[in-house]
Order: C-alpha cells, then structure tokens, then sequence
C-alpha cells in the first residue's frame, strides 16, 4: 500500500512537473468501482447522450450515471471476453450496448488477448505483448458511431481503451465532435506510448477548449469539460 502510494505521488509530481495540473475549479461527483471511478461537473449536463469506451467487465459508472442522471448510455466494446459478460448481465432498458470498439478507423483491428482469464484489458495489437493471442475486432470512428447511432451531440464521452485515446482523441477533433465532457484514462505508462505525445495531446485538448477540471490520484484518469458550459473561460 505505502509503495503504491509513493509511485501515485512521483507520477502526479511528474505530472505537475509537466505543466498538467487542474485548470478550473468545478464541483464535481464521483461514481464507479474499482479503478473505475469517473468524475463528472452534474451542472454541465446539457443533454442525455452519454458514450462509455471499452466497458469490459466494469459498468458501475454506467449504471450509476442511469440512475442518478438518466441518461441514455451508449456501450462499446469489441472485445470477446467483454461482449459475453455483458450478455450475462440485467441491464436496464437505458443501456445500449454495441459490440464494437472505438477507433480511428472502420473496420477490423488486431487486439492482443490477456492471457489471464480473469483479465478483460485487451489492447491494440501492437501496443500489447507480442507473445499474446491476437484476435479481430470490429472498431468504428466515432463520427461514423455518433452519425449512426443519430445523435447531434454528445454529453459525456468516457473512454478506457488501453493506449487508443493516442489516436481517438485527435481523430474525433478533426471530426469537429466536441463532447461537454471527457472522461479519460491515460495511458502514457505504456512504453509505446511517449510522455511527449501525451504531452502533446493535452496541449491539443486545450488548445480546442477542453478544461482539465479533475485528475485522479492515480494520475492516469482524468476529467475534462469544454469552456462553453463554463460561465467564463478561465485562463
């Protein structure tokens, strides 16, 4: 535990460091299980559309954010050991689930599978264990999932989707799609991915007026809401 709590210190410090500290103060409420704990501004809900990337076998946010908030909340995840368990689950009617994974592109993509049963963190292949089974996915972009899904707008955008918000995140701001929130963990630990490029996507994530309002103690999730719902764009 004492070990665990020196390594979340040294990388929020890393993270301070880095210039990547909270941006705005705003009030926020938690909800989740196990390292999935999701912060969100309830203030700043403006609609009902809530997207949830890479669900797993975790969906407490989910079904909390039903509950507490009654959205309409739209599931995603292509992975095989993740697909069943939701099939074994009571859901209630506001939960959709879609057995795709979001990406940057259409189509089939290469994930390496856990080797542990009990493990549901598959990743894109070439940011896993070369030694892994590899299986195919279905993944959509987001602009292509929200044009189908029909939806104008989106509220809440969650994404825990091992190392492919590298490549979301740009593609869904070229897409010109501007959700009211972002709930992301980051994985700049893997070593395929470069601190810098995190550095630098945060810096993308500002410049296209996303506000960090919340950074976990891990340091891996964090919040974002776009300066339109604030009353006034804090520098």
């Amino acid at each position: 535990m004492a070990f665990r709590r020196v390594k979340q210190f040294l990388r929020r410090r890393k993270l301070t460091k880095a210039g990547i500290v909270v941006d705005v103060s705003c009030r926020f409420v938690s909800y989740g299980a196990r390292s999935g704990v999701w912060s969100i501004v309830p203030e700043a809900l403006t609609g009902g559309v809530v997207y949830s990337a890479g669900a797993g076998n975790n969906i407490a946010w989910d079904l909390a954010m039903i509950e507490h908030h009654q959205v309409e909340l739209h599931a995603f995840d292509p992975t095989p050991r993740s697909v069943r368990w939701i099939g074994e689950q009571a859901l209630p009617s506001q939960f959709h689930f879609h057995p795709l994974g979001v990406s940057a592109i259409d189509g089939a993509q290469a994930f390496s599978e856990p080797n542990r049963q009990r493990k549901f963190n598959y990743t894109r292949a070439d940011l896993g264990d070369p030694q892994d089974k590899v299986v195919q996915c279905e993944v959509r972009r987001l602009d292509t999932l929200r044009q189908e899904l029909g939806h104008q707008e989106i509220d809440i955008l969650k994404m825990d989707v091992e190392g492919e918000e590298m490549s979301v995140l740009p593609d869904m701001l070229a897409s010109g799609i501007q959700p009211g929130q972002l709930l992301v963990e980051f994985h700049y630990n893997y070593p395929q991915i470069n601190f810098s490029d995190f550095l630098g996507l945060i810096s993308q994530l500002r410049e296209s007026g996303y506000r960090i309002f919340h950074i976990s103690e891990r340091g891996y999730e964090f919040g974002f809401i776009h300066r339109r719902l604030l009353p006034k764009d804090p520098t």
